[in-house]
């Protein structure tokens, strides 16, 4: 089945980003034409957008009012990733741009990570690992607790905190969500008032995309809600946890630990973490964060839960699948 363009010649595809091979060759077997530009500034992008049909991104820059008025003729944009945060939804949709992204690509290396995140803290892999290479044998002081009897809480219950859920099958503990939708509970885990959430749960993973509702969701006022001190992970997004708030409750004993992949200081692009002093070429380093990376009970990667060479095959298989179904559907 080859696909041509409403117009003349074949529909063109723009590729931003450099993702899993098959993307492109799938494409092509198809029938588009698909043309790569990893470098270009976003000015020189626009330039050109005009003259394609579809664009496949990650998260190298954000796609604005100004850029999709550029982009004309653009029928979609399939973003290699679970969340939509770097476009415009809201103006797209009114440009009639369709828009595909692929959570059910990565939500199986999310939910292995958050589980490998949690196992670590509870049993001090990381601290414990660190002090034996330093010559130190501290067996009382790295004395573990099990997950077993513990409650989880999950907030946001789409394909990720749904991936996480159904990891945690096998370790006898209850597993409790809380999401705005209502009825997304299934036999993996209840679903409940944020009121009953807050008053049971020992552990708490954010599985939740970056939207007005969620950014800076995680503070003082919202952390002191909990009856229990809790341990944190972060799989989500940076922005929605303070990370200042976060710190002075990992002080306090509140927060007994965090797993974090994700960090509030993180560019749009997921791509770097702090700016340079263009004075000095030093990095500069918010406080919070100096506290984070000598805390002992917390674990911190770089934005790599949905990063597995699995995720990057099925993500890119999963867009190649979505177009292939926007296109029959609209019969271009």
């Amino acid at each position: 089945m080859r696909f041509l363009s409403s117009q003349e010649g074949n529909m063109k595809i723009l590729h931003l980003d450099t993702n899993h091979p098959l993307l492109i060759n799938q494409l092509n077997d198809l029938g588009f034409q698909n043309d790569e530009d990893y470098s270009a500034s976003k000015s020189e992008i626009e330039a050109k957008i005009s003259e394609y049909d579809g664009m496949i991104i990650r998260s190298r820059f954000t796609i604005d009012k100004q850029f999709l008025d550029a982009a004309s003729n653009l029928k979609f944009i399939g973003r290699v990733g679970a969340g939509l945060e770097n476009i415009d939804c809201d103006y797209a949709e009114k440009k009639g741009v369709y828009l595909i992204s692929a959570p059910e690509g990565n939500r199986n290396a999310v939910g292995e990570h958050s589980l490998a995140m949690l196992l670590s803290l509870f049993n001090k892999l990381n601290k414990a690992d660190l002090e034996v290479r330093n010559g130190k044998w501290l067996r009382e002081d790295n004395r573990g607790i099990e997950l077993d009897g513990k409650t989880v809480g999950l907030i946001g219950y789409g394909n990720m905190g749904k991936a996480f859920a159904k990891k945690l099958r096998g370790f006898n503990v209850d597993v409790l969500c809380y999401d705005i939708n209502e009825n997304v509970g299934d036999k993996n885990a209840k679903q409940v008032s944020l009121k009953e959430f807050q008053e049971k749960v020992d552990v708490v993973s954010l599985h939740t995309p970056q939207t007005p509702l969620t950014l800076n969701m995680i503070n003082s006022h919202f952390i002191n809600q909990f009856k229990k001190s809790f341990w944190l992970l972060n799989t989500a997004r940076g922005k929605s946890v303070v990370t200042e708030d976060l710190v002075n409750a990992l002080k306090s004993g509140k927060i007994l630990g965090a797993g974090l992949d994700v960090l509030e200081y993180e560019k749009a692009s997921f791509e770097n973490l702090f700016k340079k002093d263009v004075t000095s070429s030093t990095v500069e380093m918010p406080e919070p964060f100096k506290f984070l990376i000598k805390a002992n009970n917390v674990i911190l990667t770089p934005h790599v839960a949905g990063w597995t060479v699995e995720s990057k095959e099925k993500l890119a298989q999963t867009i190649v699948d979505k177009i292939k179904a926007f296109v029959i559907q609209n019969e271009m």
